[in-house]
């Protein structure tokens, strides 16, 4: 249930430059923000179901919601100060959060279990969800701006479309 910042600039010998200590069940989540520097979002377990947001630089809680399920993983939007959050029992679903007010712009179906991975595609308008329902499902989330010209190859990768859900095993 703790989260120890490390300050790598110091030496070995020293201890964590802060120990966050909110969190009510093991830290199952992590991701910077790529739109401010120093934010942290950290998601909670089953006896937590929160996602957190730290300062890093001073190791100040900024905001914390319930999210009423487990958090098993979280990726910020590259585009918008959006987070993608997924979870565990019991609806196993994906949510998109507008940050900072963390109101819940869109719930995503799909999975029988745990949400445990997110990852996003180069692109970064798509991601792949792994679930313990041993499937992977591929979502179009994140938008890009609307650019003037884009090449051939992202074009045609961006208007594929995966209509099968892929089973690991």
């Amino acid at each position: 249930n703790k989260l120890c910042l490390w300050d790598v600039a110091a030496s070995s010998g020293t201890g964590p430059r802060f120990e966050l200590t909110d969190h009510q069940a093991a830290v199952k989540a992590l991701a910077w923000s790529p739109h401010e520097r120093n934010i942290l979002a950290t998601g909670g377990g089953t006896a937590d179901r929160c996602i957190k947001f730290w300062n890093a630089k001073n190791g100040a809680l900024l905001n914390s919601i319930d999210t009423e399920s487990q958090v098993c993983a979280l990726l910020w939007n590259p585009y918008e100060k959006e987070i993608l959050s997924s979870h565990g029992f019991a609806r196993n679903q994906l949510c998109v959060w507008k940050y900072p007010s963390m109101v819940k712009v869109k719930e995503l179906h799909g999975h029988t279990a745990r949400v445990l991975h997110l990852a996003r595609s180069p692109d970064g308008e798509m991601v792949v969800s792994g679930a313990a329902d041993e499937t992977l499902r591929f979502w179009n989330v994140f938008s890009a701006p609307a650019k003037s010209k884009r090449l051939p190859q992202a074009e045609t990768y961006r208007n594929k479309k995966l209509s099968k859900t892929m089973h690991i095993r």
